[in-house]
């Protein structure tokens, strides 16, 4: 029997979350057909890094998963995923899928939730707290990939520990061991002796990458390159930023490139520089890749990488100190070297992707006895 799984997301444009959800439903494989929604129109870009043979489709006609939480509008979207035999959320702006699941009920639904935007990232609303407490009381699992949010899970939204399912991100670490495409990177040319600082993230706010092109415009080292990979409403900023601080010949934006392991082995140094994250992928991404990484201290992000890196994870505030961590790598290929192995062994032995599959396959598993075939998986 094939289930019918209906995925809400706030939005369906490659990132982290998207990235897994992409994984998983190939991983299912024809056991599954799936229905995606986005709470921000035309935003599916990650759609095609879907495998072939799995049924997806992203209908036009569905109730819309953002607007005023009306009783209509909630009815409305209550009513349309009882076609469904498992619906599975992802982050805030989906939730109102939640609140219909808790008003008017429908089939298992399980949240997922990873993170905050910039309107979150210094303080939670409270509003959206008691929203989320109502809602979530009806989920069958909230699920979390990090430590932070599994607290704020357990405090702000008062969660009782066994509704809640902390599962870490995990990614198919041998396939980041291949050499890199050459070309992977359009418009992307290696230079001789040129240190590459990359970067891979939704081009939003929260990322604050005008703060990674300042600290990168004030590296001594002057042959490098800012590679930013992403698409997003920061994009002209971004670009503003490279203008004003005199580097932006050196940095370079190619927008949404799918597949990371292709390209990701192509940087020498891999930066980030958000406000606020929790278990971000691509940092897993950069460190099976064997890269020394540069990044604020935020969400998981000190404890998830080797311990020879944590040095190199610095206040979000200090962009100087942010500055000094890639001019350190920049100089030291040898530190790079020998911290990018670290990092590669604490990918493989934590965050490989075959076990992230089978707890989640155990949990929609639960969710609905239907789902038992996935436990086999």
């Amino acid at each position: 029997m094939t289930i019918r799984v209906l995925h809400a997301h706030s939005t369906f444009s490659l990132g982290g979350k998207e990235a897994r959800a992409v994984r998983l439903m190939n991983a299912f494989g024809e056991r599954a057909e799936h229905v995606v929604l986005s709470s921000m129109p035309g935003q599916f870009s990650a759609r095609a890094a879907i495998s072939r043979d799995i049924r997806a489709s992203f209908p036009e006609d569905a109730p819309p998963l953002a607007g005023r939480p009306s009783l209509g509008r909630l009815f409305r979207l209550a009513r349309y995923m009882r076609a469904f035999d498992l619906v599975l959320t992802y982050n805030w702006g989906a939730f109102d899928a939640v609140m219909a699941k808790y008003l008017f009920g429908g089939p298992p639904l399980i949240h997922h939730e990873d993170g905050f935007n910039e309107d979150e990232a210094e303080r939670l609303n409270r509003r959206r707290n008691l929203y989320r407490r109502l809602g979530l009381s009806a989920a069958h699992k909230l699920v979390v990939p990090s430590e932070r949010l599994e607290r704020v899970a357990l405090k702000a939204w008062a969660q009782p520990p066994e509704r809640i399912a902390r599962i870490a991100n995990g990614i198919p670490v041998k396939d980041y061991a291949a050499s890199p495409a050459p070309d992977a990177i359009p418009g992307l040319e290696p230079r001789k002796g040129e240190i590459v600082i990359g970067t891979v993230a939704g081009l939003r706010a929260v990322k604050n990458l005008p703060r990674l092109v300042r600290a990168f415009a004030a590296m001594r080292e002057k042959a490098a390159r800012l590679v930013i990979v992403g698409e997003g409403p920061e994009c002209e900023r971004i670009a503003a930023e490279a203008r004003v601080c005199g580097v932006a010949g050196r940095v370079h934006l190619p927008g949404f490139l799918a597949q990371p392991s292709r390209y990701v082995g192509l940087f020498d140094i891999f930066a980030l520089s958000s406000d606020s994250e929790q278990f971000p992928i691509s940092l897993v991404e950069a460190m099976a890749a064997g890269l020394p990484v540069v990044a604020t201290g935020v969400g998981d992000i000190p404890a998830m990488v080797s311990t020879d890196n944590r040095p190199l994870i610095v206040d979000r505030e200090d962009e100087a100190a942010f500055t000094a961590a890639l001019d350190t790598l920049a100089q030291r290929s040898d530190l790079r070297r020998s911290i990018g192995r670290s990092n590669r062994e604490r990918a493989a032995a934590d965050y490989d992707e075959v076990r992230m599959i089978e707890r989640y396959a155990a949990l929609y598993g639960e969710a609905i006895a239907d789902l038992e075939a996935l436990k086999a998986h």
